[in-house]
Formats: C-alpha cells, sequence, structure tokens
C-alpha cells in the first residue's frame, strides 16, 4: 500500500498575522543569531500586538545537539505554552520538533500548534516527519522519523531569506536538489512523489544560481523557498538514501554543514547508484528522466546519467562550494581514521534504507575516498 500526506497548511508570504490572535502562550525556537540580531522580532512583535504572551528559547546552535533539546524540554514542560514557534533554519526547526516530540514523551504537554517559519531555503523541515539530532560525544547523527513531528503550519515568506549569505544561500540550494534527486529514485518513491521532486528539481533548475548572484531577487527566493517545501514533501512521503546517510556520518564527524556535505557527496552516491562504472541498473533510467526534465538527455541512458552527475558537479563550481571532502578542510590522516567508522554509521543510518541500491561498508568506504579525492568516471 502506498500513502501520500501532506499534513501542513502552507502559507506563502507573511502570515503570521493572521495566526497571531489565536496564540495566548507561544513557545519560541530559534538560534542566538537569530535573537541577538533582531531577526526574531518578525515573531515576538507579532505576537505582542496580539497580546501573546510568550517564552523565548535561542540555545540552538548548528546540527542541534541532546543537551540543547533536553534543556528545551525542560522549559516548555515548565512554560505548558499553546503554540510552538519555529524560526530560523533547518536547525532550529528541528530542535523544536525534538523538544515537543520528547516532552510528549515524557510529560503529556497537552495540545499545541506548531507553526514553522523557515529563514532559509534548504532543508524542507517546515513540512517533513523528520528532525536530525546529534551525539556530540559519540559524534553521531540521529534521525527521528515520525508522523507526530509533522508542522501543523508553515510560512514561507521569502522576505526572510534575503540577508542570507550566498554560501548558506549555496548549502541550503544544494541540499533542496539532494532531497529532490534523492526522493525520486528512492524505492518508495510514488507518483505523487514524484510530481513535487520534479517541480522541486525544475524550480532549483530556475532558480538557485539567481538566488545566489542576486540576494535580492524576491522571484528567485521565493521559487527556492516552493523547492525546498516540495522537495521536503517528496522526501518525507518516500524516503532518501545513502547520500543522506554519507553526509550525516560526514558531517557529525568534520562539522561541515549538512547541505556541503550532501552536495559534494551526490556526484559519488549518483555514479554508484546508476552504475556507470560497473553495470547500469534501473536507477540509471530514472537518473535519465531528471536529465530529459532538465534538458540535458542524449542518445543513451548512461550518458544521459552522466549529464546529470556532472551537471551537480558543475554546480557545486559555479557556486564556488568545496568539490571533494579534501577540499572542505579535512586531512587525510584524520580522514583515513574516521573512514570505517563513517561507513557502518551510513550504512546503518535510516536514510539509507530506502537507497535503490543496496550498499556494503566496504562499498560505502570506497566512495567515501573517491569523494576525498575527487574521482568521477
Amino acid at each position: 500500500m502506498e500513502v501520500f500526506s501532506v499534513k501542513t497548511k502552507i502559507l506563502t508570504g507573511s502570515g503570521l498575522e493572521d495566526l497571531a490572535p489565536q496564540i495566548k502562550r507561544g513557545f519560541v525556537v530559534t538560534d542566538r543569531f537569530m535573537a541577538e540580531s533582531g531577526r526574531i522580532s518578525y515573531v515576538t512583535d507579532t505576537l505582542d500586538k496580539a497580546g501573546a504572551e510568550w517564552k523565548l528559547f535561542s540555545d540552538v546552535q548548528a546540527d542541534p545537539d541532546v543537551a540543547t533539546v533536553t534543556k528545551g524540554v525542560g522549559i516548555i514542560q515548565e512554560f505548558k505554552p499553546d503554540s510552538v514557534i519555529a524560526f530560523g533554519g533547518g536547525s532550529a526547526i528541528d530542535a523544536a520538533k525534538a523538544i515537543v516530540y520528547f516532552a510528549n514523551k515524557t510529560q503529556n504537554v497537552g495540545e499545541c500548534k506548531f507553526i514553522a517559519i523557515p529563514t532559509t531555503s534548504g532543508t524542507g523541515s517546515e513540512v517533513t516527519r523528520f528532525a536530525v539530532i546529534t551525539n556530540r560525544e559519540k559524534g553521531v547523527k540521529y534521525p527521528l522519523i515520525d508522523d507526530s513531528l509533522l508542522p501543523d503550519v508553515a510560512i514561507l515568506d521569502p522576505q526572510l531569506t534575503v540577508s542570507v549569505p550566498p554560501a548558506i544561500t549555496a548549502d541550503t540550494g544544494l541540499d533542496v536538489f539532494t532531497h529532490a534527486v534523492e526522493a525520486f529514485v528512492c524505492t518508495a518513491a510514488n507518483d505523487f512523489t514524484d510530481a513535487a521532486a520534479e517541480k522541486s528539481i525544475k524550480l532549483v533548475r530556475r532558480h538557485l544560481l539567481n538566488a545566489y548572484q542576486h540576494p535580492d531577487d524576491l522571484e528567485a527566493r521565493q521559487g527556492m523557498h516552493n523547492a525546498s517545501c516540495l522537495a521536503g514533501i517528496a522526501f518525507s512521503n518516500a524516503g532518501l538514501g545513502l547520500n543522506h546517510g554519507m553526509a550525516h556520518a560526514l558531517g557529525a564527524r568534520f562539522h561541515i554543514p549538512h547541505g556541503r556535505a550532501n552536495g559534494i557527496l551526490l556526484p559519488y552516491v549518483m555514479s554508484f547508484n546508476a552504475g556507470c562504472v560497473d553495470k547500469l541498473t534501473p536507477t540509471a533510467k530514472r537518473y535519465a528522466q531528471i536529465s530529459r526534465l532538465l534538458g540535458l538527455e542524449s542518445s543513451s541512458v548512461r550518458q544521459s546519467a552522466l549529464n546529470l552527475i556532472r551537471t551537480a558537479r558543475q554546480y557545486i563550481e559555479k557556486l564556488s562550494v568545496p568539490s571533494t571532502i579534501q577540499a572542505a578542510g579535512v586531512n587525510a590522516a584524520d580522514f583515513e581514521a574516521a573512514l570505517e567508522e563513517m561507513a557502518q554509521a551510513a550504512v546503518a543510518d535510516r536514510c539509507t534504507a530506502t537507497n535503490p541500491r543496496s550498499c556494503t561498508v566496504e562499498e560505502v568506504m570506497h566512495l567515501y575516498h573517491k569523494a576525498f579525492i575527487g574521482k568521477l568516471p
């Protein structure tokens, strides 16, 4: 049986003003930069105007960890809000998801409307049943997957992404592309997830470079916001793959931003899944379909798949993102010391379960090696 569900109500542009009168006690989750820079006033000023009481939790950092979530759980259980508003990038939204999830596991905090307001166009966390939490002591990222993690409302306001630095626009844009591609080829894909993934890929093709090169272009910013959301809908219903499993392990060990890790690994994982080096797999035809969408199709399936792989690599270069693990600042000795453990974590990662091609620890180690030195077919 196939299931496709979109629980989250999606508001394009500003929308918090319409929701605020329904909020009496709001628990606001964000990161320290959003709080100290004053950008959180987008939320708090609106709540003040509506006469709502609110509590700010701004301890979230990149790759939110277990300690942060535990602290947030204690505060939300004491404050007992009727609404949770997550404001920021994927880290803030993931942290808010985990806080609500574990607060309800340990002590029912009651009915809480969950409003997600992304300020970057990347994770799609505002519409997914996924959250990723880091255990810093073990150097491991844990993906949480549960329907209860889905926000009730997502607000996609392009104005919030205009001030995002180009490097973050690049990293998060590559994350969107990876989400859409992995959702399209994963084992649980269906007609509905394909439709969302295909549209996301087209929007990335049209808007990512414009958003990177012209940050004030609101059409490009809205296009990438929409692309991120659609990719989130696709992978939340279908799943992801080995690329994310490897990126989680690599990012947890060497603190490479998640979107950047995905972008670095994507050409190598696509080559493996398509069987470009050994024997073509059925997945190569799926990559060829994406090539057709982007006007990259060739006379053969293999060449069409390779065209997509090389286009992904070209995106990385045009966005000034490191194209190898080594170029991302990881030295060879540290990489070799961590290699087998990372490969084991990637194979065990829940995202890898829906990868279209099965893989062994040895094969993943080989892929990491290729991505370290930059060896493509």
